[in-house]
């Protein structure tokens, strides 16, 4: 059985659908096609704003047709179709967005006064809809105007459907058992649209005061504040108050906006960026924004109150960026705005942040917490900020790095703007705002980089200098100045012992050693157009230098101890770690990595709306060191410090990013200098051992909160075997760019001698190159080679060996010198078993067949820079490996490569046999 109330239901929304309806059909179409476009800005305004209201009528009307329907299938079989599956109780959040989203139109173009300015256009339109009019009003004359009649015939039927909703929907509640499964849902709908009922109310009273506005205000001030999404909430017309110390003449509050009105200056502050605090008096209270305060002080105590909850009943609004029942409701007390938020604000007044946008937290009118702060000029500080000063670590366009107190310290990078006339780069340790022990800055000036030490912004102590023309300089510095003798070294591999200028001008007394041998041993001097002047002595006695040797001269070895480098960037990590991990001491390693400026507000969404609360940090690194307890396993480890390390958010891969970018200032562009390989190769292997060392803290911190038994320390032996076996091969691919760039500008030479030989070791047929190479006829595997019509032996090319030939050549396809030596393994494999079938049996290929063979495969594979790769693999692979199979085959691929420079090798002479002499 159906109750009364559901056929009364049913009738209001015949009704309602109906007048809707006719509304569309004799009000808002005619009224839209009898305008022309308007020229003028307003007037296409006032029809935008009508052509939405049009659109969110046929909405209404689309949602009433659907909860008319609902009704009648329920009427027509109460058996079968229950009370819930009303449209108007299980929808009915839709229902009430579809009528919030109408009353928004409307009042918007009640604000403008839309219909009165396009009913003016058509002064035919009001006189000939007078009578149609008269069908949607009850109580109200018609002698008036056409558009004041518009604006009270689409108000009436629409609060006059709301009013009987409320009122049957509480009767329906009432006939409902309390244990009917509807029950709930009816009480939900008449709470929803009660509130709505008395939003409405007030939404209209809102619309109708902004409208009343715009006639007392100047022509100028209209044009500034005149806007549909403005609503009046208070006036000081209305409610006297005084501000200071503005002296403002009249204060206007809007839903978004707090205007102070001076003359023809209006003074807007966004109301998301407006603090309120209760005054020290009766009358007073304070208001906080960004750039000012102000002290509002009413005539009386009452009046306080109402501007003083007003202000803050707005401030509530702006912040959840939707207009809530909760905030517009009849209540004595308005929801506490919370102190910290998140916008975008520009500083508009003179000073250091003139013209500076910043995006991010802010607390009590201040930036404080994560943000951006960016100026006009390029110069931009992301991270951390304390009652409006930057704090803990930044990012920015000029300065990467830590702040303490609002000066760089710690570690940080300084950059200059792009458009700077002077371009530089600084990366390393600072003090109190200077930089200050180990850093590398470079001058793109003068197109040099100095790596060294700093003190009190300046370079001092111990330091080596690079230019882009390939000169390397090692020495002493006192206050930005080159003192005493040091060592300079050239690309040509001319090495002088001496003193020299600013620009690396030899003078004074020194020693210069030729790529030849010969010394030349005295004073220099460089004049003004002279060029270089020496008085010395020559000696040309000397024999060559071995190429060994050379390739030894190393700058900064010993200079700067690896493992203090840099202590700026291992020790927040330390510290992170001694204090057991705590969430918010993680954000300060967020480093060079931390979140884009829409990322930040995203996830700081919660701070001013409540709409959602992210995964916070603390959870973040509980989950972290969950994950860490159940891979500790051996094979479950490496897969999961490869993951670790190549994750942005994890605490080590923070730590690796934030090393590869020291490395890269270090090593990149400028700093590609042979004479520096050594450097960087130990500085890796001092990453890994710090980066193992990082997860061994982290692991202990996971034991201790889980109260199981710490790890006994692990011996150096041990250590090592993890740095070197474990850790060193997952990061080396962070570094190997740098990195085996040295390597190729280290063996130049001898790569360039190789590629000779290898272009002349091309030219042969597989059978010439076998004999050239004297490899035994018996082991020569004239079975894999299939001839065309006409073909010879003697004239087929690239086939023999051919599967150890392409296994080879993927030693380049990887970083990890352990997959290197692995591939070798598999070369000599496929070697050994090409051999055994072609003589049909298993062979194992004695040392002086083996060499002749693999030179043939490293000919065929023509892999470049092949010295480069071997030195590579030979520093960075396991200890373990020494003196094992990998030892003895790169060994074997170094003695083939030392072969093919040869100079019988380059100019086609057959070689002497492989004899003792030869590299094992």
């Amino acid at each position: 059985m159906c109750n009364p109330e559901e056929t009364a239901l049913l009738q209001l929304e015949e009704t309602f659908s109906a007048t809707l309806a006719r509304i569309d059909s004799l009000v808002l179409q005619p009224l839209l096609l009898a305008t022309p476009e308007p020229s003028d800005p307003w007037g296409r305004e006032c029809l935008r704003l009508l052509q939405q209201l049009h659109r969110s009528s046929q909405k209404l009307w689309e949602v009433t047709e659907e909860s008319l329907h609902s009704l009648q299938e329920r009427l027509s079989h109460p058996d079968a179709i229950g009370l819930e599956t009303l449209l108007l109780l299980r929808g009915a959040d839709h229902v009430l967005q579809v009528h919030m989203e109408y009353l928004e139109s409307y009042t918007s173009c009640v604000v403008v006064q839309a219909f009165q300015k396009i009913a003016k256009r058509r002064s035919e339109y009001g006189q000939k809809q007078r009578k149609v009019l008269r069908q949607f009003l009850s109580d109200m004359s018609l002698e008036g105007t056409a558009g004041p009649t518009l604006v009270e015939a689409l108000r009436q039927p629409l609060t006059h459907h709301m009013q009987q909703y409320v009122l049957l929907l509480l009767s329906l509640g009432d006939t409902i058992k309390e244990r009917h499964p509807a029950r709930e849902l009816v009480v939900h709908a008449a709470t929803l649209f009660g509130n709505l009922q008395s939003f409405m109310r007030q939404a209209l009273d809102q619309a109708v005061a902004t409208q009343a506005l715009w006639p007392t205000l100047s022509s100028r001030l209209r044009d500034v504040l005149c806007s549909p999404a403005h609503r009046l909430l208070q006036d000081s017309q209305d409610i006297p108050v005084t501000v200071s110390p503005l002296r403002a003449q009249r204060v206007l509050l809007f839903d978004d906006t707090l205007v102070l009105l001076q003359g023809h200056h209006v003074h807007t502050f966004d109301l998301k960026l407006v603090w309120v605090d209760p005054g020290q008096d009766g009358c007073t209270f304070q208001v906080l924004t960004p750039e000012e305060e102000f002290s509002f002080c009413a005539k009386d105590p009452q009046g306080r109150v109402v501007w003083q909850w007003k202000v803050t009943q707005a401030v509530s609004q702006a912040l959840r960026g939707k207009k809530d029942f909760s905030v517009l409701g009849a209540g004595l007390e308005p929801p506490e705005p919370p102190a910290c938020r998140c916008v975008e604000y520009t500083f508009r007044m003179e000073g250091r942040l003139c013209q500076a946008t910043y995006e991010g937290e802010w607390c009590r009118g201040r930036p404080h917490g994560k943000g951006t702060l960016k100026w006009p000029d390029g110069r931009n500080h992301v991270g951390d900020f304390c009652q409006g000063l930057e704090h803990g670590y930044s990012t920015d366009e000029v300065y990467k790095g830590y702040f303490q107190e609002g000066l760089r310290h710690g570690f940080g990078v300084l950059e200059s703007a792009l458009q700077a006339p002077q371009p530089y780069k600084y990366t390393g340790h600072w003090e109190r705002g200077q930089r200050s022990g180990y850093g590398v800055g470079e001058d793109g000036d003068r197109g040099e980089r100095y790596i060294g030490m700093w003190q009190a912004d300046q370079r001092h102590g111990l330091g080596v200098v690079v230019t882009q023309a390939g000169v390397c300089y090692q020495g002493s510095f006192q206050a930005d100045k080159i003192v005493g003798p040091g060592v300079l070294l050239s690309e040509d591999d001319l090495l002088y012992e001496g003193s020299v200028t600013r620009d690396l001008n030899l003078v004074g007394k020194g020693k210069v050693t030729f790529p030849n041998g010969f010394t030349l041993e005295g004073s220099f001097s460089n004049g003004a157009g002279r060029g270089l002047q020496t008085q010395g002595v020559l000696d040309t006695a000397a024999l060559p230098p071995d190429p060994s040797s050379i390739r030894k001269r190393q700058l900064g070895l010993g200079a700067f101890p690896v493992e203090s480098r840099w202590q700026g960037v291992y020790g927040p990590f330390r510290d992170f770690v001694r204090a057991s991990c705590p969430g918010d001491l993680q954000e300060a390693l967020l480093g060079f990595h931390t979140q884009s400026s829409r990322e930040l507000r995203k996830s700081q969404e919660y701070l001013c709306c409540q709409r959602t609360h992210p995964k916070d940090s603390k959870s973040s690194i509980e989950d972290i060191l969950e994950e860490l307890l159940r891979h500790q396993e051996p094979k479950a480890l490496q897969p999961y410090l490869r993951k670790a390390l190549s994750n942005s958010l994890h605490p080590l891969g923070k730590l690796l990013r934030t090393l590869t970018l020291t490395f890269q200032a270090t090593y990149a562009g400028v700093g590609a200098n042979k004479h520096l390989q050594g450097l960087a190769q130990e500085e890796v292997k001092q990453h890994a051992q710090e980066l193992w060392a990082a997860y061994k803290g982290l692991l202990q911190v996971a034991l201790q909160r889980k109260g199981q038994a710490l790890e006994e320390e692990e011996d150096a032996e041990t250590r090592d075997l993890r740095v070197h076996g474990l850790v060193l091969p997952l990061i080396l691919s962070s570094f190997y760019p740098e990195l085996f760039t040295l390597y190729l500008l280290l063996h130049e030479k001898e790569d360039s001698l190789y590629s000779q030989g290898i272009t002349n070791l091309s030219l042969f047929p597989d059978t010439k190159l076998l004999e050239f190479l004297d490899v035994q006829k018996h082991l020569w595997p004239l079975k894999d080679l299939t001839l065309t019509t006409n073909q010879r032996h003697s004239l087929v090319r690239n086939k023999c060996f051919l599967s150890a030939t392409e296994c080879l050549q993927k030693i380049v396809t990887t970083v990890d010198p352990r997959e290197k030596l692995e591939v070798l393994e598999r070369t000599y494999g496929e070697i050994e078993a090409t051999v055994s079938r072609v003589l049909g049996r298993e062979h194992k290929l004695p040392m002086d067949d083996l060499l002749p063979l693999l030179i043939y495969v490293v000919s065929r594979a023509r892999i470049q820079h092949l010295g480069a790769e071997i030195h590579l693999i030979r520093d960075m692979m396991d200890p373990m490996n020494t003196g094992g199979l990998y030892d003895f085959l790169l060994t074997a691929l170094e003695s083939c490569y030392e072969h093919i420079q040869k100079e019988d090798m380059r100019l086609y002479r057959l070689p002497s046999r492989w004899g003792s002499r030869d590299r094992w």
